[in-house]
Formats: structure tokens, sequence, C-alpha cells
């Protein structure tokens, strides 16, 4: 607890860790309502441009973090393990008096466990996927966290009974849900023509991710390419570095040449413009579907991971329209079937079939509707009653 905890005008220090893009827009959406509500917060921690420009102490960057897969990470597990120490030893310095771990679940977990521990409250920000795989993660949650936040609204009731309080919050994305009007905005802000197909391509935020997509994708443009001369490729990309990882694979396989458009950040803006969208597996997803974008889904990873993933998984699928409609709605290609071949038919299927990708566009608008919350209010009055129950004067 801060030493000066009772004082109202002294700073409450909460500690908040997010590991990759998707948690450092959670993180800095978080920052600014709990400031908003609470002035006197200082946050300290791991996170990105975001959370560090609504106000955080960033100790390390979340690149630090954003690794994905069994066999990606274990080359870096002794730095993960020193980083998790260093920050553990820096909380309690600090004396902090809250903490919030966002996703990034096998680094959060054991952190929030040793500060809860410690007489810190702990705050998870973000259900790991236990409706989709390792379910007996629930206890070790429920044990790591004195409180939950959910994005979902069925997450609640699949913790009932472990003792963790669980709040729905909504989810960001939602919030700023496309409209029927928003692809030809999109398309004038970026100076595109309605006529011209347009293809986002996200290969993923992690560098791990562009190493097993960018060629992938690159070559599965080039094939469309062929096929519509007249396409145009949008391609969000989150950093300098994954940017400069891309432009190099594009380089390297003599595509300087291919209508690419690159953006730093602002896959909203890539998959609005879109007819349609070629998506890596993970959030990216949804915000496809916020966006009221057609898409198909892909995602490749190292051969033992997606062996030790396959025996795990309780769904046939890993897209989250598909998990959210409890159903196939959009076609996923994973691992061996992630080939070029199946992308580009599968995309040009989907661009030439209009019926369809008007139907998904509604489906997609009504999934924006079951999200929607007022996330921002419901996040600070979250953390609000964890730094109450801590002893904090707010």
């Amino acid at each position: 607890m801060d030493a000066n905890a009772l004082d109202p005008t002294a700073p409450i220090t909460i500690g908040i860790v997010a590991g990759e893009a998707s948690g450092d827009a959670l993180g800095a959406a978080l920052i600014l309502a709990v400031r908003e509500r609470t002035p006197r917060a200082r946050f300290v921690g791991i996170g990105g441009p975001r959370m560090e420009s609504a106000g955080c102490e960033i100790w390390y960057p979340l690149s630090k973090l954003a690794l994905r897969g069994y066999v990606e990470v274990l080359a870096h597990l002794p730095e993960l393990f020193g980083i998790r120490r260093e920050t553990l030893r820096r909380l309690t310095a600090v004396k902090a008096s809250l903490f919030v771990g966002i996703d990034a679940p096998d680094f959060n977990l054991g952190l929030e466990a040793r500060l809860k521990s410690r007489g810190v409250r702990t705050i998870h920000y973000v259900s790991p996927s236990v409706w989709a795989w390792r379910r007996e993660r629930i206890e070790t949650i429920a044990r790591s966290a004195d409180r939950l936040l959910a994005l979902f609204p069925f997450e609640p009731a699949l913790y009932q009974g472990s003792k963790l309080a669980v709040s729905f919050v909504g989810h960001p994305l939602a919030a700023s849900a496309a409209t029927p009007s928003s692809r030809r905005e999109t398309r004038e802000l970026l100076k595109l023509e309605m006529s011209r197909p347009v293809f986002a391509l996200l290969p993923g935020s992690r560098m791990s991710e562009l190493s097993m997509h960018s060629e992938l994708l690159l070559k599965t443009a080039s094939e469309i390419l062929t096929l519509r001369p007249e396409a145009k490729f949008i391609v969000p990309l989150v950093s300098r570095e994954t940017r400069e990882h891309f432009e190099s694979e594009q380089y390297r396989l003599g595509l300087e040449a291919m209508p690419l458009k690159l953006l730093y950040g602002h896959a909203d803006h890539a998959l609005r413009a879109a007819d349609v969208g070629i998506v890596a597996s993970g959030t990216a997803t949804l915000e496809a579907a916020m966006s009221r974008c057609a898409h198909i889904v892909f995602y490749r990873v190292k051969p033992l991971t997606a062996r030790i993933v396959k025996r795990k998984l309780l769904l046939p699928y890993v897209g989250l329209p598909n998990i959210l409609a409890g159903r196939f709605v959009v076609a996923e290609f994973l691992q061996d079937d992630a080939r070029i071949d199946n992308l580009v038919r599968a995309a040009l299927n989907l661009y030439d079939d209009t019926v369809t990708r008007r139907r998904l566009e509604a489906l997609f608008a009504g999934m924006a509707k079951s999200l929607a919350a007022d996330s921002a209010a419901a996040v600070a009055a979250a953390v609000y009653e964890e730094l109450h129950m801590a002893g904090i004067a707010c």
C-alpha cells in the first residue's frame, strides 16, 4: 500500500502491464478513464506508445512481451523471467496500491499472484480464452486476481463458483464500430477509388507473427494482383520494427512495385476501407468484424506449438467472429491450410460474392451492438472499487 494512502492529496501508484498492441490501447483508455475520476493516480509498468502518451511511466516496452507460441517463447524465457522479477521488485519498491495486468496471462498471472500474496490488490483485464482452451486456468486466475474485467458478455458465467469478482465492461472496439458510411468515408480519407478492389492484409502485431506471415501475405497479394490487376492492398503495421521487416521481405521477394499502402497502425482504417480482409487470428479478427469488413482468417505457428495447441482446443474455430457467432461465419486457414492458393481463392471468392459480404456486414453490425457498453466508466469504477478495498482514500 502507498505510504500516503490515507492522504487524499498524495499520488496513488498503480502498476500496469500490457504485452501487445491491443493491450496498449486498452491500457491507455483505462489510464485516461481512471485519471479523469482520480487525477492523482500514477501509473507505472510495461506498455507501449499509447499508454506512455496517456501518462504511464514505461519501465519496459511491450515488445519485450509480444511473443506467441510455446516454441517461440522458449528462447526468451530467461529474459522474460528477469523482466518479471525486476517488475515485481520495482512495484514493491514504489509501494503500488493496485496492479492491473492486461491480457498477457503467461506473464501477468504469475506477477499478479506474487503481488496478491504481498497484499496488493490485483485486477486482470481481458479474460484468457478459457472458453476455447485451457479451461483449467480458471482456478489459476481466481488465485491470482481479485477482480477480472471481461470483454465479452458470455464470459462472467464461466467463472461462477470460482469466488472471483468478474465484471463485463464491454469491448472498446464496439464503441467506435463502423457505420454504413464508413467505407466510403475511409476511402476518401485514404484517397482510394470506390470502384477499385481493396484488400486489407493484416499479418499480426508481433515480430514472431511477421516472421511467419509476411512472405505468405506478400505472395498471396501478388497472385491476387495477377488475377485482379486493378486491386490495391493496405497493410497496417504497428511499429517501425514490424514495418521495416515487412518492407525488407517485400524487397527480398522483388515485389517493390506492388500497389501496397503501408499504414503506421490504423488497422481500423485498413479494414474499413477494404472490401475483403486477410487477417491473422487474434484481436484483429474482432477489429475486422467491428469494421464491418468481410474477411478470412489465417495463422501459422511453429509445428510443435501447433500440435500442443490442437490437443487443448475446445472449439473447432479460433476467429473471434466465429466464437461470438457460435459457428463458422468466416473461413479459417490454419497452419498447413494457410497456403497461398487457399488464401487467394477464398479472398477472391468472397470479393466476388457481394451477397455474402453484405450478410457478413449486417452480422458484424449486430455483434458490435452486443459488445457495446460504457467501457471507460465501467473500468474506472472497477479500479475505484479495488482501490477502496485496498484502503486508499480516493
